[in-house]
């Protein structure tokens, strides 16, 4: 389960102090498919990098699994993002000079425990290529691939490690509509395999639709009377 108590982010310039998320209370149960929308700018991303671990809050708490973000030392809170979450990003974050077999190894090289076996990650990274329908392209470089690819093999890296929540931010912003709607249907195929804990942010109201529960958030808060409407006709 995670929960956020009372979170608040606020980054500092030289000219003024922004405050990204204001007193967000946000509850989301183990397994839940769930869609954080709201305009560009709202906090969305921001609220998807402090549940990842790749920030941390002003004040307040992100509780994982019992396990308070803020408290874990840098070697928890790096295992907890390399084997606990699974990160796709809307620009892929494909490394250009690795194929894609390559790239989705890449976790794999940075987890923790036993050495495994290069073969053995190999044969990891070809059946999730085959899973997200790409494996015709194992050898490809990034450049030689569509954007629906890149977000496929994407996908398959951020899953190797099996994780237990799955973020996604923006995940078809880059991507025609056509090719969106095959991601966000890859995702909830996943969902229902994996039993993952799957939290999008977007602000595609055809994506939205696709989450079991959506949760609104505008100008850093989070919105108590939400117009779901909007995301789901």
């Amino acid at each position: 389960m995670i929960e956020l108590k009372n979170v608040n982010k606020s980054y500092h310039t030289l000219d003024e102090t922004v405050e990204a998320l204001k007193n967000i209370n946000l509850t989301i149960q183990d397994g839940e498919f769930v869609a954080i929308v709201g305009p560009s700018g709202s906090g969305k991303s921001t609220l998807l990098h402090l549940i990842g671990g790749l920030d941390k809050p002003t004040d307040g708490e992100i509780v994982v699994d019992g396990n308070n973000l803020q408290k874990l030392k840098d070697r928890d809170l790096s295992r907890y993002r390399n084997k606990e979450i699974g990160f796709i990003f809307q620009d892929f974050q494909l490394q250009s000079h690795l194929t894609l077999l390559e790239n989705v190894e890449i976790p794999l090289m940075f987890a923790p425990g036993k050495k495994r076996k290069e073969s053995t990650m190999k044969k990891r990274a070809k059946e999730l290529l085959e899973l997200v329908e790409v494996s015709d392209r194992m050898h490809h470089k990034p450049s030689e691939i569509s954007g629906g690819q890149k977000q496929r093999a994407a996908i398959a890296r951020a899953i190797i490690n099996k994780p237990n929540i799955l973020l996604a931010d923006e995940p078809t912003g880059n991507l025609d509509s056509q090719t969106g709607k095959n991601i966000i249907t890859l995702l909830k195929k996943l969902h229902a395999k994996e039993k993952m804990t799957v939290v999008v942010v977007t602000h595609d109201r055809d994506i939205a639709q696709y989450a079991e529960r959506i949760v609104e958030i505008k100008d850093g808060k989070l919105l108590e009377k939400n117009n779901f409407e909007k995301f789901t006709k």
